[in-house]
């Protein structure tokens, strides 16, 4: 039995979160993914979010057939305890780092960014990486913001 390697492909990473009315808007309304799938287990008490960008080479494909998703994993009850966190793997110790996001503008994303409340771990002007924003989605989880030039308009 063999397998051929050119043809494995990133499909996504997966964060515990636990308000998915939280996450879903943080990641839909602020950072502009599209819901691309969801399932849900009441008998499991879990459900899945899949997130991505539009992309015309990802249009009319399952979820399984696309690349660079990021799937939310909401275990059900935990939106009622305010207390309760999972570890982003960036504490003390580290481990875990980020996803990243590209912008057309960092200095307008940014704004954008003040504008909606989303905390910065790192803004621009901070520290000698002058070309990188990090934010933290609901749950603490790290998100760089890089400016591409290509999609300047």
């Amino acid at each position: 039995m063999t397998t051929d390697v050119s043809k494995y492909r990133y499909n996504h990473t997966m964060y515990r979160i636990r308000d998915p009315k939280a996450s879903l808007r943080f990641y839909t309304e602020i950072l502009g993914m599209k819901l691309v799938d969801e399932h849900h287990s009441d008998e499991a008490k879990f459900s899945l979010y899949f997130l991505g960008y539009e992309d015309p080479a990802s249009d009319g494909l399952v979820r399984l057939a696309r690349q660079g998703l990021l799937e939310l994993t909401h275990n059900h009850g935990t939106e009622n305890d305010a207390n309760f966190a999972y570890a982003t793997g960036n504490g003390e110790q580290g481990g875990y780092g980020h996803i990243a996001v590209t912008v057309d503008d960092l200095t307008a994303a940014c704004a954008r960014f003040d504008e909606l409340g989303v905390k910065f771990i790192k803004r621009p002007e901070d520290g000698r990486m002058k070309h990188i924003a990090f934010i933290a989605d609901p749950d603490g989880y790290r998100v760089e913001i890089l400016e591409n030039p290509a999609l300047k308009s």
